[in-house]
């Protein structure tokens, strides 16, 4: 478009010298405004350019462009010149009219053009909508055409079928009928003489047509058995004609299979010699045609080395039991039932293999086998191992007692688990063989639970008897080790031992994962676990309240050695040295029986917390599936250790009663008339405790050393409160028996001092309230006469007891307290 502008536009300087033409073409493609304008005003512009430039290189600066600032001329004062600024201004307006004009005259054209295409266009657009109209008549008109030959193409199509159809059954029918005169022919020669099977036709004796004369022999067999069942039901309706049947055709039909079964089994026992897996293969599938081929199945476990072979039988139980003679033990038959339950998996993964290669139902040829293993071969090792015992005499605990039987029970029970699963990973087809495995221990599982408990009650039996062996062999070698010594030792194997009761937890343990093993429904498994829980409990019950018996005679003999040696008043004083030397060893051997009965009554705590801590770990959540079984164990528990509560609650009784009897013989023993009311009263008093009070500290601090460890919680604080009460009434009777100066009053505040400070460590506040009360009642023997009358104004509640200690004062009668105490206190008088 530039080109052609170019060459109608030559350049020149006059304004009506540029015959503008602009044509149509000039807009189309790539159309720019700017390139148009260019090319219409670059003619004009360039001389006004090259004007300007020249006039710049021939004076220097432009005055007018120097000096001229904001409309005024700076530096010269002569005026400009008079011609025109920019010339070229008038050529470029007649430019743009021409221009324009031509823009308007060809956008009439294009208009003109448009016009003329619209119609155009509207022609060419009625003529096609009409022919399209005609197309869419013609495609109606093709598709009925279709239509009624679809219809055609389907009627001829069935008439086809039909046709084929008839001629198919037509087919079917003569084959059939021609089968049929077979059959007839085959038949009538089964038919003939009983017996007489040498007149039948040549199919029947050709070896190479083994499998058709089987499939017409069962064919014949089937409809001679079909129509001698209906000859049957008529003659019995009374509506048939005696005469000959097929019983004849039977009969030999019946031999020539047995013949032909026997033949081919023959030849697949001859075939199974060689591994001639193709001839074995063809042999079973006729085969399978006799009674579904269950005889060539059987036929083929029977003959299987491990069913036969009475050298296979020897080798398994070598292989499980060991040597003859030797006593085989629960790890070595687990070992060896792992063994020998290999090498039948071996095997009869290699039968598998076979048995898929020949037999066209495989699966059930590998439920006879394994059925066949199972109540077979492992039935035989179970048989030697699995000997149940009679719980009228059980074999001895030497001899390994019920509990052998137990052990082994489990351990083939779990190996046999084991190579069921094995052998449902090879294949058993629809055998059960999980099912099959249960039946095997049946006899078994059904005793189990008697058997358990009786083994149980066995082996606590066997300890306690071992127990008492230990203790009287002890007691009869007493005489050579020394007698107390020997003692000692028969004492500390009757005592309660926490490593017995580990042990019964142990045996109950190994009952109960033996339960859980045999046990798979949870209301079963949980009256067994129950069972067997109680048999623990009785156990424990019946070992620790014995024990605490035992522990408690000690006590009571020590109590009547201390009741034996009580002598009068009236004695020599020989007798009286005697009577308290053998009053000191009844003291020692009541201090020692204490001893005893507290480590027992630690000891049976112990045990009860393992027994307890066993119930939360073990058993519970084994009962917690059954409602209410939880709760009556729980109840039993509390029952079965009642008892040994009870024995426990005598022994402590004994314990403090043992305890009060030797402070009661220190008391009266080491306390002297003179302690409380010194000949010497007004001389600096002794600060000391009496002799009595030391020894009773020291004896109470010793014995009560094992109490404070043995007891802890309720038990040890109820123990010492009463221990604590039953010494305070004690000293307060023992001082009644005493005079008390100034003097012998501080120094009973002394003793009390001692006392206070050794009840504070039973950590008993009704025992430290009663002891404090003795403290202030000690002051009655302190202060003046005059002074008694407001001691207890602030505790009214001792002053009974009070009065009975004033009367113990040295200067009661002589100061004439009861008087004056009668006329303060008339409640008391």
């Amino acid at each position: 478009m530039t080109e052609r502008i170019r060459a109608r536009g030559p350049r020149s300087s006059s304004v009506n010298s540029v015959p503008l033409i602009l044509d149509i073409e000039d807009f189309k493609g790539d159309f720019s405004f700017d390139a148009l304008f260019g090319n219409l005003v670059n003619d004009l512009l360039p001389s006004f350019l090259d004007e300007e430039a020249d006039s710049g290189d021939g004076h220097g600066n432009i005055a007018g462009v120097d000096g001229l600032t904001n409309g005024h001329l700076r530096g010269q004062s002569a005026p400009l010149s008079s011609a025109p600024f920019f010339p070229e201004v008038d050529g470029l307006l007649s430019l743009f009219k021409d221009a324009c004009k031509e823009l308007v005259d060809l956008r009439k054209q294009v208009d003109g053009r448009l016009n003329t295409l619209k119609k155009e266009v509207s022609t060419q657009d009625s003529k096609h909508r009409k022919t399209l109209t005609e197309i869419e008549k013609g495609v109606d008109g093709l598709f009925e055409s279709f239509a009624r030959l679809d219809g055609r193409i389907s009627s001829v199509g069935q008439t086809a079928a039909k046709i084929g159809d008839h001629l198919q059954s037509a087919d079917a029918q003569r084959e059939t009928a021609s089968q049929t005169i077979d059959l007839i022919k085959y038949l009538m020669e089964f038919n003939g003489s009983p017996g007489d099977l040498m007149e039948l036709s040549a199919l029947f004796s050709d070896d190479s047509r083994v499998a058709e004369a089987a499939s017409i022999a069962q064919k014949l067999r089937s409809f001679a058995e079909e129509d001698i069942g209906r000859q049957g039901a008529s003659t019995a309706a009374g509506n048939a004609t005696p005469g000959r049947g097929l019983e004849v055709a039977v009969a030999n039909l019946q031999d020539y299979c047995n013949e032909l079964e026997n033949r081919l089994l023959s030849r697949f026992d001859a075939a199974s010699q060689r591994r001639d897996l193709s001839t074995m293969s063809e042999c079973a599938k006729i085969l399978s045609q006799f009674n579904r081929g269950t005889s060539a199945m059987q036929h083929y476990v029977a003959t299987r080395p491990m069913f036969i072979d009475v050298e296979v039988m020897n080798s398994d139980i070598r292989l499980v039991l060991g040597d003859h003679g030797s006593q085989p033990s629960p790890s070595n038959v687990a070992r060896g039932l792992s063994a020998l339950f290999k090498e039948i998996t071996d095997t009869v993964r290699k039968e598998a293999a076979t048995i898929t290669a020949v037999f066209p139902t495989p699966n059930e040829v590998m439920a006879i086998l394994v059925q066949r293993v199972l109540e077979q071969r492992v039935t035989g090792i179970l048989d030697k191992i699995l000997a149940k015992p009679s719980l009228m005499s059980p074999p001895p605990v030497q001899e390994g007692g019920l509990l052998l039987y137990l052990r082994m029970l489990a351990v083939a029970y779990e190996r046999t688990q084991e190579l069921a699963k094995d052998l449902r990973a090879v294949g058993c087809g629809d055998l059960d063989v999980e099912d099959l495995t249960e039946s095997l221990f049946s006899s078994h599982k059904d005793e189990y639970p008697e058997h358990e408990r009786a083994s149980l009650k066995q082996l606590y039996q066997a300890k306690m008897e071992e127990l008492r062996a230990e203790s009287q062999q002890v007691s009869e070698s007493s005489g050579t080790i020394g007698r107390s010594k020997g003692a000692s030792i028969s004492s500390s194997l009757q005592q309660i031992s926490v490593t017995f009761v580990t042990e019964f937890v142990r045996w109950n343990e190994e009952a109960i994962t033996r339960c859980t093993l045999f046990s798979s429904q949870p209301a079963t498994l949980a009256a067994n676990v129950k069972a067997i829980f109680t048999c623990l409990l009785d156990q424990v019950s019946v070992y620790i309240t014995e024990g605490l018996e035992r522990a408690r005679d000690s006590l009571s003999e020590a109590a009547a050695l201390r009741e034996r040696f009580v002598l009068g008043t009236s004695v020599s004083r020989r007798v009286a040295a005697a009577a308290a030397s053998a009053a000191e060893a009844a003291a020692a051997a009541g201090e020692s029986s204490f001893k005893s009965f507290m480590v027992a009554v630690q000891r049976c705590g112990s045990s009860v917390a393992i027994v307890q801590q066993y119930f939360a770990n073990s058993i519970s959540r084994l009962l917690l599936p059954v409602d209410g079984a939880h709760a009556a164990s729980c109840e039993e528990m509390s029952t079965a250790l009642s008892k040994a509560e009870a024995a426990a609650y005598k022994g402590l009784q004994q314990c403090i009663e043992t305890v009060m009897a030797e402070v009661d013989r220190l008391l009266s023993s080491e306390q002297k008339s003179t302690d409380y009311r010194s000949p010497d009263d007004g001389i600096a008093s002794d600060h000391r405790p009496t002799n009595a009070c030391i020894r009773v500290v020291a004896y109470l601090s010793r014995v009560l050393e094992s109490a404070f460890t043995a007891l802890e919680g309720l038990n040890k604080q109820a123990f010492l409160t009463e221990l604590g009460n039953r010494l305070e009434k004690l000293l307060l009777t023992h001082w009644q028996k005493f005079t008390f100066n100034p003097s012998g009053g501080l120094r009973l505040k002394r003793d009390l001092n001692e006392y206070v400070g050794f009840v504070k460590s039973f950590g008993a506040p009704s025992v430290d309230e009663k002891f404090e009360l003795l403290g202030i009642i000690a002051n009655v023997f302190i202060v003046a006469p005059d002074s008694l009358p407001t001691l207890f104004e602030g505790s009214p509640s001792i002053r009974k007891d009070a009065q009975r200690f004033i009367q113990l004062r040295e200067d009661y009668k002589s100061a004439k307290l009861a008087t004056k105490l009668s006329s303060l206190w008339p409640s008391l008088s």
